[in-house]
């Protein structure tokens, strides 16, 4: 079974969770990168070098802020969401366009989705969905 296709009410629809969801992650990844970083500094390794088996052995008050984006992360994935990107807060809806399977794009403070893109093109490839009353068809 193929995975599912959203149309983009049903993608909407989720804006608000996802809204919701992006603020906590935002907020939780920030104390942990501070936190990681603190760790660099204190161990003098490279913050990229540190492993998450590491970070929970030397900071253990970090456990609950990694189970924490771990579950905000399954939330997103729960949802139907492919979750692709912190800085940016993207989450993409796999979602059929004129018979072609494409990915629609939502960007954390977009108010609904209003881009697209190919799987391949990513986001630089971000096109604008055609106003409603256009011809596109949208699986609905």
């Amino acid at each position: 079974m193929g995975e599912r296709l959203f149309t983009v009410r049903e993608a909407n629809a989720l804006i608000p969770k996802l809204e919701f969801i992006m603020e906590r992650l935002q907020r939780h990844t920030l104390v942990l990168r501070e936190g990681v970083a603190e760790l660099a500094r204190v161990t003098g390794e490279p913050a990229d070098d540190l492993t998450m088996a590491q970070i929970v052995e030397l900071r253990p008050a970090l456990r609950p802020v990694i189970a924490e984006v771990d579950a905000l992360l399954a939330e997103i994935k729960e949802c139907g969401g492919q979750f692709k990107g912190l800085d940016l807060g993207l989450v993409d809806f796999p979602a059929e366009i004129d018979g072609e399977v494409v990915l629609l794009c939502w960007q954390y403070g977009e108010k609904e989705v209003t881009h697209y893109h190919s799987a391949a093109a990513g986001f630089e490839g971000r096109k604008p969905l055609k106003p409603s009353g256009a011809r596109a068809r949208y699986l609905q």
